[in-house]
């Protein structure tokens, strides 16, 4: 099938679709995984209730992720530019894409956090242990599958926003299939595009259910 581009295109859009994932994913983990900590120990019957803390938090991440990526996207670019002195490529996708994971993944954690048995939570406060005890030692040990599948779900949302991010230029696959498959009628590009998006999302959702069901054998 004939096309107009390379590989060395197709393979640069690669990289930098993989670059923005996991670049996003380690930052916004950073930022997500503690939001959603706080989230469970602050909220009404946690170990560290404190109402304005949860009120203030719980709201402001609903807020953020009722945006559509693409308009939060275009509505941060000002504080994008601030960040990385550019509003177009790779390094400038990266800050709405943080922005809009971290507080997908505290969200994610708190709902994976909030299946531990409260009864673990009991036991671990009779036997004296210090608020970081309990979240290190018992909570975060007892959701590890859930959060494993956490982080799988959280990539996988990942991938889909980086697409997004090339209808402003953000580079990866996204930006090549609207720059040559949409805006030139390249099929083959589309095609191809497609293909390795579901290659990706069918290979990180099948190693995160192995990595899960292992995390909860053992």
């Amino acid at each position: 099938m004939n096309t107009i581009i390379t590989a060395d295109q197709l393979f640069q859009a690669l990289r930098e679709t993989v670059v923005m994932v996991g670049v996003s994913l380690f930052f916004g983990a950073l930022l997500g995984i503690p939001i959603g900590i706080v989230l469970v120990i602050t909220r009404p019957g946690g170990i560290l209730r404190n109402r304005f803390v949860y009120a203030v938090l719980n709201p402001l991440i609903n807020i953020i992720r009722s945006l559509p990526f693409i308009i939060l996207l275009v509505a941060i670019i000002p504080f994008t530019r601030i960040l990385v002195h550019t509003s177009i490529g790779t390094s400038a996708a990266i800050v709405p894409l943080v922005v809009y994971v971290a507080p997908y993944i505290g969200r994610l954690v708190e709902n994976s956090l909030l299946e531990v048995s409260p009864g673990i939570m009991e036991a671990a406060e009779a036997m004296g242990a210090t608020t970081f005890q309990v979240i290190w030692h018992f909570l975060l040990p007892e959701a590890f599958g859930s959060l494993i599948l956490t982080m799988t779900t959280a990539t996988i949302g990942l991938i889909g926003a980086t697409a997004m991010a090339g209808t402003v230029g953000g580079g990866g696959i996204g930006d090549l299939a609207i720059s040559y498959g949409y805006q030139r009628f390249d099929t083959f590009v589309i095609l191809v595009t497609v293909a390795i998006l579901i290659v990706f999302v069918q290979g990180i959702q099948s190693a995160g259910n192995r990595f899960a069901r292992k995390a909860r054998r053992d």
